[in-house]
């Protein structure tokens, strides 16, 4: 009688499978990076005269349409089971919140202009890296280390640093935009950056918490957000129509922002909203070198310096034991 011992087999085949995953892993959150650090450039090479040339609207309904029907193709090959769930409203409502918040938000941006110039607003928006941070320790409970604060508030100091002048435009440097913002911006901002962390957290939350497929969970947090953004779609002014000046470039936006939308659901599902938190910044130094690469903008010493905190950054809060 011959007793064969498959032990090291299944571990070699098990071992080999958690690489694939962790390789698998890694390729996603660097094309997050990339998609994340590249939407600004793409945005920039859709310009017509200076200005865009298609709704913002119709894209952001294209690109929400786009990702849940992404999510119905991969429920139907991966998750065939979870389609003989029954699927109740008890299961559906919760992702409704996070489609709001993030509709509001949208219409904050726009109408925080009035209140401040561009560049402050750049700027200032960074504290939204904090006010996630403290929303993700509250809601989900999580006693951050002295280390790991700090580290996020090197991202913070970072993507000020970034905003503040890390690329610019030589022909505009003479223009000397004037920095200002009022009280109404200031509250304006708190809100906004308020309702960027706990959309952020609470979605995470969701996500985590319900015991369902996350091609399900995605197909009903993008049903309600093309829900909300086709309402204001219809409540806009648009002189122009629905595709009008659409381009190559805007459906290489369309497709990769649906895909970055699915890999931060996974990101929230399977990680934290700490990781999207990184991959945000990181993201930054692609479109500074995007920038300095496709439009010749400056990168300036504040860039670099960006660049080292992120990279500390990285250490305290990974690296360093």
């Amino acid at each position: 009688m011959f007793v064969v011992n498959m032990g090291p087999e299944k571990s070699l085949r098990s071992s080999t499978g958690q690489m694939l995953r962790g390789a698998l892993w890694a390729l996603m959150l660097v094309v997050s990076v990339v998609i994340y650090g590249s939407h600004a450039p793409l945005i920039a090479l859709c310009r017509v005269g200076g200005q865009i040339p298609f709704s913002s609207s119709s894209v952001v309904l294209l690109i929400e349409s786009s990702k849940l029907i992404i999510s119905a193709v991969m429920l139907l090959i991966w998750d065939r089971k979870s389609i003989q769930l029954q699927v109740s409203w008890q299961l559906a409502v919760p992702y409704a919140l996070p489609a709001i918040l993030y509709g509001a938000n949208n219409n904050l941006v726009v109408h925080m202009q009035h209140f401040m110039d561009p560049s402050s607003f750049q700027v200032l928006s960074n504290l939204k890296i904090v006010s996630t941070a403290v929303m993700y320790s509250i809601f989900l409970r999580q006693n951050l280390s002295i280390r790991k604060w700090l580290a996020l508030f090197l991202l913070t100091v970072a993507g000020v640093f970034y905003s503040y002048g890390g690329i610019q435009d030589l022909e505009e440097q003479s223009t000397g935009t004037r920095l200002y913002i009022n009280i109404q911006g200031l509250l304006l901002l708190l809100i906004y950056c308020l309702i960027s962390g706990l959309s952020a957290v609470y979605t995470e939350v969701t996500l985590k918490t319900q015991k369902i497929p996350l091609n399900l969970q995605n197909i009903f947090l993008y049903s309600f957000g093309i829900i909300v953004n086709f309402l204001a779609h219809l409540t806009g002014n648009h002189s122009s129509g629905y595709l009008d000046g659409f381009s190559i470039w805007v459906l290489v936006i369309i497709i990769s922002q649906a895909l970055n939308g699915l890999i931060m659901s996974a990101v929230m599902k399977h990680s934290s909203n700490l990781t999207r938190l990184f991959i945000i910044s990181f993201s930054m130094l692609v479109n500074g070198l995007l920038s300095y690469l496709l439009f010749k903008l400056q990168l300036t010493l504040l860039f670099f310096l960006a660049v080292v905190l992120i990279v500390l950054a990285v250490y305290l809060f990974y690296g360093m034991k």
